[in-house]
């Protein structure tokens, strides 16, 4: 079953200013689902919507089973919002009870659920100081506690690990992990690539408004995988099963190649291997190899940028940025599953 399943999502502000054209995302039950993009490129847009924060243009889907929007829906939703602000005069243990009271949480479930909370986010021992004490860090690890305080299925976190240190987003992927563990599905909106591609199942890349891949990383990979063979004192082309391979030199060390033949399977790298030693050259690697996240996120936005601005006239007239867009207003009341005015 899909957590999120939208399709056709758009959003016009006013000055015809385009955030969103078209998004289609399906989300699975019980995965870490990454939302990729540069900045502008929407995402924040589409996690409001979801949120019902903002208004979209048109949108047909659902979330958790119901039309977006539904109240019923929203109280099975777990929300960080990005550049979220706390109450500074309250305690991190007050900050997260605050929350369940506003979820409507039961005072004594309430209670039993913010020592659990603290606990699982480490802040246990800094439950009683003030939210104006700590670092970002620990912001962001109350504000996922909060997120987790209605005992939600669905887990949107806008830009969790933003102004984290390594120690501190390292300790943030653990948790996404054990959330993960406990059943819930978790939908992150980033842009560090690295710690996206640690912890998620599947991945959507947007940029303009519009979907440009979606999937699992190996999937979205697949035509980049290789196997990767250092040899010293080879050939400038080798004869592979892929074909003839270029070698190409290393600046590090004098008659070193690296030889990249196109294939996930290891029989097809072995003739290379024997062609290389009977040659008389010395095979110091051969690992395999794909695109990484950032890779394929690369290759994937400066293809669309080449798609979308093609020429000089485009450039010469840019479509105004999203940041200059007016705030759009929390609707009064909740979005139809599709909407087309």
């Amino acid at each position: 079953m899909l957590a999120i399943d939208l399709h056709d999502v758009t959003k016009t502000y006013r000055g015809r200013v385009q955030a969103l054209r078209g998004v289609s995302l399906a989300v699975n039950e019980g995965e870490i689902f990454g939302l990729l993009g540069p900045n502008g490129a929407g995402k924040s847009t589409l996690v409001k919507i979801i949120m019902t924060v903002v208004r979209p243009t048109t949108i047909r889907g659902t979330v958790l089973g119901e039309p977006v929007g539904t109240q019923r829906v929203l109280e099975r939703i777990g929300y960080l919002p990005e550049h979220h602000r706390f109450p500074q005069y309250l305690t991190g243990r007050q900050v997260v009870d605050f929350f369940g009271a506003l979820c409507k949480v039961p005072r004594d479930a309430r209670r039993r659920r913010v020592e659990e909370l603290l606990d699982l986010v480490g802040m246990r021992d800094w439950g009683d100081r003030r939210v104006t004490t700590y670092s970002k860090g620990m912001q962001q690890r109350i504000g996922i506690a909060a997120a987790l305080v209605n005992d939600p299925r669905l887990v949107v976190l806008d830009e969790p690990t933003d102004g984290v240190d390594p120690v501190g987003r390292r300790e943030i992927r653990d948790m996404l992990l054990r959330i993960r563990g406990e059943g819930r599905t978790v939908l992150v909106n980033s842009h560090l690539l690295s710690e996206v591609e640690m912890v998620a199942n599947r991945v959507a890349i947007i940029n303009q408004g519009r979907t440009l891949a979606q999937g699992t990383i190996e999937e979205l990979t697949r035509d980049s995988h290789r196997y990767e063979i250092d040899a010293v004192g080879g050939p400038e082309r080798l004869h592979t099963v892929a074909g003839p391979v270029a070698g190409a030199e290393s600046g590090d060390q004098p008659g070193l190649r690296t030889y990249s033949i196109p294939t996930r399977e290891p029989t097809d790298v072995q003739p290379a291997i024997d062609s290389l030693r009977a040659m008389g050259a010395v095979v110091v690697r051969v690992e395999r190899a794909r695109e990484t996240l950032e890779d394929l996120f690369v290759r994937s936005v400066v293809d669309e940028r080449g798609r979308a601005m093609p020429g000089a006239a485009r450039a010469a007239a840019p479509e105004p940025p999203i940041a200059a867009a007016p705030p759009a207003a929390a609707p009064a009341r909740r979005p139809p599953t599709e909407f087309n005015p």
